[in-house]
């Protein structure tokens, strides 16, 4: 066999393929305060620059994933990779909030071809579950690490470039992987037979946009509640004909007897929670540590590299401690200990970073590496081999859609309770108040454009969001905490295979 060929190459290059695509999800993070003031966008459009890209990707990732299993993984693979470099250029060099917004989510349509088909084709190159178990374990650190990387990356770019480099260094990455993988992977017969029924793929993204839109929606006061309420009726309905649809068709687009097997049920709930509240908490450090601590957005990234570093341990570990100790003890320890890490870090003082908090971080990044990981492990042994694109899809659209689901639900949780905090300085306009007071993004861009006027708003800006992080970091804590004890009762019984 050609070394290019040689199933540990493929690996590789299938992870380098990844890496651009799950660090774009959370670089972006540490350049939001330069992105806020140099489009001078509002906080609700940065909500929809960071949250548009999972909300999008959420809704295609089963339709791709679907499709992939009857056109070729390799094929999928490399179109979503040239699109995904595309719009890396278009959203580096965005003009307006608008326009990267619209480059986000070009970049979501690439990625969503190239996810599935990553879990895919390691499915299909490692036979032995033991192999297949290492391979998904450095799937998972890169996935993890990946995430938490991502901020660094953030800032040591913004330290010598301007903004649109968190999304340009994407291009030289890309051309590499798209020389690499035109080697290494194979072509495959497509296991799924019949055509790709576009329709049910439309209705599943439109009804999963209309539901996740009616409960962005429904948190913001300004929003008629009749609009809520008709929107979520709308996607719960199209989600409900999607099922129908499933049940009755002799050729779905998506098995739902996947469902019927606890470890696939369970991952994808774990993907879905975990993923959500470690994108909150993420966004929320992000932001503290440059609007309020001052930090540049390198020394924020440089404050996040002991999450980045737990991350990289906890995958290789994950195969070893699923095998001896079971999978239901390891993803229910591993939740449990990340939960405690919260709850500790939601107490800590990150003015001046000591050994407490670089514990908690590196702690928090083992634990939630080895959890989801044993999680992937589950699902991929589950998955029958002609639908490890769909698998895949299903796992890939939890933590997307958790990603999502997450910014929303923790940024209006953190704008509720830093606008009840918030004080504004004595005879501050009272028409400039409503602006100002959405988030702490709004409230830094008023401070700015009034200049040395604004020095004690933003103060007062700072104070607000210190007082105010704990709560989305104890909210996150308690939603881990559950799903550990849900993971450790579902898992209990898993038997871990030792052949195909």
């Amino acid at each position: 066999m050609p070394f290019f060929q040689n199933r540990w190459f493929v690996l590789l290059c299938v992870l380098l393929a990844f890496l651009p695509i799950i660090i774009d999800m959370t670089i972006l993070h540490i350049a939001i305060p330069s992105v806020t003031l140099a489009l001078g966008a509002s906080g609700t459009e940065i909500l929809w620059v960071i949250d548009i890209y999972p909300l999008i990707m959420s809704g295609l990732l089963v339709p791709m994933g679907t499709l992939s299993d009857r056109v070729g993984h390799r094929r999928m693979l490399l179109v979503g990779l040239f699109i995904f470099m595309v719009a890396s250029l278009a959203a580096a060099f965005s003009p307006t909030a608008g326009f990267l917004i619209a480059a986000r989510i070009l970049l979501a349509v690439g990625g969503s071809m190239v996810m599935p088909n990553i879990l895919a084709i390691i499915r299909h190159t490692f036979d032995d579950p033991k192999e297949r178990g290492i391979a998904l374990g450095l799937w998972g650190t890169i996935g993890s690490a990946g995430a938490a990387f991502g901020p660094l990356a953030g800032g040591a770019l913004l330290e010598h470039f301007w903004w649109g480099a968190v999304f340009l260094i994407n291009v030289p990455v890309i051309l590499i992987v798209l020389s690499l993988a035109c080697l290494s992977l194979q072509h495959h017969t497509p296991a799924a037979k019949g055509e790709w029924p576009i329709k049910q793929a439309l209705v599943l993204i439109a009804g999963l946009l209309a539901s996740v839109y009616a409960v962005k929606s429904g948190f913001k006061v300004e929003t008629p509640l009749l609009t809520t309420c008709l929107m979520l009726g709308v996607g719960l309905g199209l989600l409900a004909w999607f099922i129908r649809q499933q049940l009755s068709s002799t050729d779905p687009m998506l098995d739902l007897s996947l469902f019927s097997k606890p470890a696939i049920r369970i991952g994808i709930i774990m993907a879905l929670v975990a993923s959500g509240a470690l994108t909150g908490v993420e966004l929320t450090l992000a932001q503290e540590l440059q609007f309020v601590v001052g930090y540049s957005p390198l020394q924020a990234g440089i404050f996040m590299v002991p999450l980045a570093i737990g991350s990289a341990l906890g995958g290789p570990l994950a195969g070893y401690t699923t095998a001896r100790f079971g999978l239901g003890s390891v993803a229910g320890t591993s939740l449990l200990a990340a939960a405690v890490c919260l709850g500790g870090l939601s107490l800590s003082d990150f003015y001046q970073p000591n050994i407490p908090v670089i514990t908690l971080l590196v702690v928090l990044g083992v634990s939630l590496s080895i959890g989801l990981t044993a999680s992937s492990i589950a699902i991929m042994n589950s998955a029958p081999p002609a639908k490890a694109g769909a698998t895949g899809s299903l796992e890939v659209t939890g933590y997307e859609l958790g990603a999502g689901l997450g910014i929303t639900f923790f940024g209006v949780l953190l704008s509720t309770a830093y606008s009840k905090t918030l004080v504004f300085p004595v005879d501050f306009p009272a028409a400039l108040q409503s602006r100002a007071v959405s988030s702490v993004s709004d409230t830094m861009v008023v401070a700015d454009q009034l200049g040395s006027a604004g020095n004690a708003l933003a103060q007062a800006g700072r104070e607000a969001f210190s007082s105010s992080h704990a709560v989305v970091l104890l909210t996150a804590a308690t939603m881990i905490a559950l799903l550990a004890v849900a993971a450790f009762i579902t898992l209990r019984n898993y038997q871990h295979p030792t052949h195909e």
